[in-house]
């Protein structure tokens, strides 16, 4: 689960950036999945559209939370939509932090919110869930005004063990419907046996891969799937940072120069 913003990883105040097409209107969805500061796109959507950066492509990352109680509000989700916020004001890129499903959680948080991991729910709900973030990255175009030339998929602890899943399965076709330019985990993510062979096949993304120090399941996943990713020759970064389980700023901010830097910016 995802608990506890560090505040040393707030960092410093979000820098000011070129207008390059502004949001033509809010949503305004009625919901309390989205906390203050962070507008709702729909019931089960929250995005944050900042100014975006001068001279860069249009950016979106789309994050997936780690498990989430079914209540208005929670540590949970404030720590995972202020990391975005806060990250997604500082480089001025567009994100949205879409909500995941009731059922399928662990045992002991099983009615809360979460995205599948094992074989059969991935296999099941994936296809669907992809189709949500196809359908909300369309209307927050809509909002902004104009098509997003890069998109970046994050996410931490139980998201960031689907988000592997899902990259290690991209020659099941659904990349094709929704295009990512770049994957990122953080405190989450493993491989399975055969994952080289598995990526081989497919076209390398960069890769981030956040972990803390403290968190000693979470790393030792984490290592095993950056093994993985460099014997398959797959671009990737590893970062461990002084920290627990859980989303952090930094690990966020890392991903995103390291994308960037991939795509040859500064």
């Amino acid at each position: 689960m995802d608990a506890g913003v560090d505040p040393s990883n707030a960092g410093p105040p979000a820098p000011v950036f070129a207008a390059a097409g502004a949001p033509s209107s809010s949503s305004g969805a009625k919901t309390d999945w989205c906390i203050e500061g962070v507008s709702s796109l729909d019931e089960d959507v929250c995005y944050v559209l900042p100014p975006l950066a001068a001279g860069k492509p249009r950016r979106l990352v789309v994050y997936l939370h780690g498990i989430v109680p079914p209540v208005p509000d929670s540590p949970q989700k404030r720590t995972v939509e202020t990391v975005v916020l806060r990250a997604s004001n500082r480089a001025g890129v567009a994100s949205i932090v879409p909500r995941g499903r009731r059922g399928i959680g662990p045992a002991q948080a099983h009615d809360w919110w979460a995205w599948p991991t094992t074989a059969a729910d991935i296999a099941r709900l994936a296809p669907s869930i992809v189709d949500r973030w196809v359908s909300a990255k369309a209307k927050l175009e809509t909002l902004a005004g104009a098509r997003f030339e890069r998109t970046y998929l994050a996410g931490s602890s139980n998201g960031a063990y689907f988000l592997a899943a899902l990259a290690l399965r991209g020659e099941r076709g659904w990349l094709a419907s929704f295009p990512v330019d770049g994957f990122g985990v953080m405190s989450g993510g493993a491989a399975p046996a055969g994952t080289p062979v598995r990526l081989a096949g497919q076209e390398p993304r960069p890769f981030y891969v956040g972990f803390g120090s403290y968190d000693q399941e979470s790393k030792a996943n984490a290592r095993s799937l950056v093994s993985a990713l460099e014997r398959a020759r797959w671009p990737v970064r590893a970062a461990e940072h002084p920290l627990g389980h859980g989303a952090s700023e930094v690990y966020l901010d890392e991903a995103l120069d390291f994308w960037a830097a991939a795509d040859g910016g500064p």
